[in-house]
């Protein structure tokens, strides 16, 4: 099973949140649902840009590697050059 280091966006925050996850599509979920505690104050988050790894392991070390530039034109840049 593969693991994803996610991106996602809310414009009534005008934030983006990164994390990393085992599904996807359940993880959106509970973002929206209020579950983590950073993105509980929106529940308008969409998933803007996500990244596969083998491991956990993988996964954690670049969602540490985005969060460490503490840049959002570099998270903007990472959206845009993906498609």
């Amino acid at each position: 099973m593969a693991f994803h280091v996610y991106i996602i966006f809310s414009a009534k925050l005008n934030k983006y949140y990164v994390g990393y996850t085992e599904n996807l599509d359940t993880r959106l979920l509970q973002h929206n649902g209020g579950i983590s505690t950073f993105t509980a104050k929106a529940n308008d988050w969409v998933l803007q840009h996500s990244e596969p790894f083998p491991t956990r392991e993988d996964a954690h070390k670049r969602e540490l590697e985005i969060k460490g530039k503490k840049s959002r034109k570099y998270i903007e840049w990472l959206i845009s050059s993906a498609g």
